[in-house]
């Protein structure tokens, strides 16, 4: 133990995001009553630049790495590559959040304030070395999320999928909490790093039962927050029930910091006893893949079939965990970083689409989209193409690296199993660009507005980053391998 809890400049400064992210979030509080109504979005914008910061200032921190806070905290690469990942998907969201809420007539701080609350707990749980601060970091992003979810308050959609989002999520990190009781318990230590040095000395021996039970707890509440088999009943419900912003938010950031968890604990503090864990994460990866696919296919609500389509990703991120290696590290950074910009590319159109009330979330609704807003379906396609894992998008190199780092590992079986659902995922994402493209318009279908200026640049900034990443990969793949190697 350190011999003053007093943190240095240094531990301040790696903790800077963070604490900038909390006082503009305490701050947007402050100034919502202040605001007049006819200038809330600009707290919108405000929002926004505390984000940019925030980006900046994760890599500034980046520059002078190391433990923080009793070693509670651990900036490294790793935490930096997880930290701009979510920052980005807030900023994406804050653009893609502007016109649906100036449509519902719920332009407020607090949204805002949420959605940097939430951020602040991802950067959390992305950056802990210790499973208290994790659960600190999962909660603080948990509970904004629940508030978020359930925004409009006087929709009984938004009311159901927080009160199912909260229950369960409640229940999840119950089993999580148990888990690090019992670890704590067996081992005397919830650090990470003293944890693995416990596992591996043969002088203390922990009670291997003991040890396993725990592991199970603890990856209940870890899949609940990916949504991974067969905790992810909660999903398709609270996705087609919030906000589509929302939605777009809680597939991509909080999915993103949880598997940065998942990661970080599984590599590092229960890698000794990898071989009893490996065959459930296995069952899981594949049941996952199962669920999410054929599942999608029977789906006719937009929303949802992209909830079940975030369930079958997730599985896929599961096969390069059990693959266990480093190359399996870098594969699920670089694939939730392009998943991250084409399902919020694709969240993005919905919630377009969808207008005031998402009246407009149904398959039939996209139809003639490609003849009433061409670049609108192009964009779309774009998104929908890179889901599918097609050449020259992002989802390609995505699924190539996982299933590759699979197959390093030996799991012949399990590789074989994902590309085939791979090729079930297709028809459901070609069934859209048939319905956009081969379907004639609903003649008394409301007309599609024009996209404002916070819109397209969250459709032109993903379009441009799920191609980019296709073409040029190692633009991410080749950080994402350098900062694979987690501290330990």
């Amino acid at each position: 133990m350190p011999d003053s809890f007093v943190p240095t400049s240094a531990e301040i400064y790696r903790f800077l995001p963070e604490i900038f992210l909390s006082i503009v979030g305490t701050l947007l509080m402050v100034l919502e009553p202040l605001t007049p109504p006819r200038r809330k979005m600009a707290l919108a914008m405000f929002s926004f630049g505390a984000l940019a910061g925030a980006f900046g200032l994760a890599i500034a921190a980046h520059g002078n790495p190391g433990p923080a806070f009793s070693n509670m905290l651990m900036v490294d690469g790793f935490a930096t590559f997880f930290r701009i990942l979510v920052i980005g998907v807030g900023m994406l969201t804050v653009l893609i959040s502007t016109r649906y809420l100036k449509l519902e007539d719920a332009v407020s701080g607090e949204y805002f304030a949420l959605l940097l609350f939430s951020v602040v707990g991802q950067c959390l749980m992305a950056t802990s070395n210790e499973l208290v601060m994790m659960f600190i970091g999962l909660e603080t992003s948990s509970i904004a999320t629940y508030v978020m979810a359930g925004y409009l308050r006087d929709d009984k959609r938004n009311n159901e999928s927080a009160l199912k989002y909260f229950l369960l999520g409640s229940f999840a990190t119950a089993f999580l909490l148990y888990g690090v009781a019992w670890i704590y318990g067996t081992t005397g230590t919830t650090n990470l790093s003293e944890i693995r040095r416990v596992l591996l000395d043969p002088a203390v021996a922990p009670n291997q039962v003991v040890i396993g039970a725990a592991t199970a707890l603890m990856f209940v509440g870890f899949a609940f927050k990916v949504s991974a088999a067969p905790f992810q009943m909660w999903a398709p419900d609270v996705y087609q029930g919030a906000p589509a912003p929302v939605s777009a938010f809680m597939s991509a950031g909080p999915k993103a910091a949880a598997f940065a968890m998942f990661l970080r604990v599984f590599m590092t503090a229960f890698e000794p006893v990898k071989s009893s864990w490996e065959p459930l994460f296995w069952l899981s990866a594949l049941a996952t893949m199962i669920i999410g696919n054929f599942a999608a296919l029977r789906q006719s609500n937009v929303k949802r079939l992209l909830a079940y389509s975030s369930i079958a990703h997730a599985g896929y991120v599961m096969v390069a965990i059990t693959a266990h290696s480093t190359v399996g590290t870098a594969a699920a950074m670089f694939y939730l970083a392009s998943y991250a910009l084409m399902n919020i590319g694709a969240f993005a159109v919905v919630t377009h689409v969808a207008r005031k009330g998402e009246r407009y979330v149904e398959v039939d609704d996209l139809a003639g989209l490609g003849q009433r807003k061409p670049v609108l379906a192009a964009l779309l396609t774009i998104f929908l193409l890179s889901l599918i894992g097609v050449p020259l998008t992002g989802g390609f190199f995505g699924k190539f690296y996982i299933f590759k780092a699979a197959l390093d590992a030996n799991l012949i079986w399990l590789t074989i199993l994902g590309l085939l659902n791979s090729a079930v995922a297709a028809y459901y994402y070609l069934r859209l660009i048939v319905v956009m493209y081969m379907q004639p318009p609903v003649e008394e279908a409301e007309s599609v507005p024009a996209i404002n200026p916070h819109m397209g640049m969250a459709l032109v900034a993903s379009a441009i980053g799920t191609i980019l990443l296709g073409v040029y990969p190692n633009l991410v793949l080749d950080p994402a391998s350098a900062w694979a190697q987690i501290a330990r």
